[in-house]
C-alpha cells in the first residue's frame, strides 16, 4: 500500500539518519501482510501496526521536539526487529516505562492531539480495514503538518 510507505518516508524525512527506521523489512511490512499465509497473519499485522505507530510518534516528536516520544519510537523500532509475536511482546514489556512517560506532562497543540488520536487508533486497530483507515488519515495529516516553530506559538 502506497500510504504505508508514504507515511514512513514522510515521518522520517527530518531524521538525520533515517536508515534504521526505513529498513527494507520495515518498508515491506504491508506487502508481506497482504501476501502472508493464514498462520502468519497476526505477526505480519503486528509489524504493520508497529511501523505505523512508530511513524505517527515520529511525527509527534518532530512536531513538539519531545524526547519521550523519541524513546517510544526507538522502542517500537526495536520491536520491529522481532521475529515473532512473543519477541514483540517481550520488547514491549521491557519498554513499558517509555510508554508510561509518553503521556506524563505531555502538552500538545491541536495537530499533536490528532496524532495522539491516530496513535491510539493504531493500537486499537484489530483489522486490516481499520489499519488502512488510520494509514490514510495519518498520511493525509502528515502532509499538512507545520514543523516550523514560531516563537510566538510557545509564549
Amino acid at each position: 500500500m502506497p500510504a504505508f510507505e508514504d507515511l514512513l518516508h514522510e515521518a522520517f524525512r527530518r531524521v538525520p539518519n533515517p536508515a534504521p527506521f526505513l529498513a527494507p523489512t520495515t518498508l515491506a511490512a504491508y506487502s508481506e501482510l497482504q501476501q502472508a499465509p493464514a498462520r502468519d497473519l497476526s505477526f505480519r499485522f503486528e509489524r504493520v501496526r508497529l511501523a505505523t505507530a512508530m511513524s505517527i510518534l515520529q511525527l509527534l516528536s518532530d512536531l513538539g521536539d519531545n524526547d519521550d516520544s523519541r524513546k517510544v519510537v526507538e522502542a517500537l523500532n526495536r520491536a520491529l526487529q522481532a521475529r515473532s509475536i512473543a519477541e514483540i511482546d517481550n520488547v514491549m514489556h521491557k519498554e513499558a516505562k517509555a510508554f508510561e512517560r509518553l503521556y506524563t506532562n505531555l502538552y500538545v497543540n491541536d495537530e499533536g492531539e490528532l496524532l495522539l488520536n491516530l496513535f491510539e487508533r493504531t493500537l486499537d486497530a484489530d483489522s486490516q480495514a481499520l489499519m488502512d483507515d488510520v494509514l490514510r488519515e495519518a498520511t493525509a495529516l502528515a502532509a499538512t503538518l507545520d514543523f516550523e516553530r514560531d516563537e510566538d506559538d510557545y509564549e
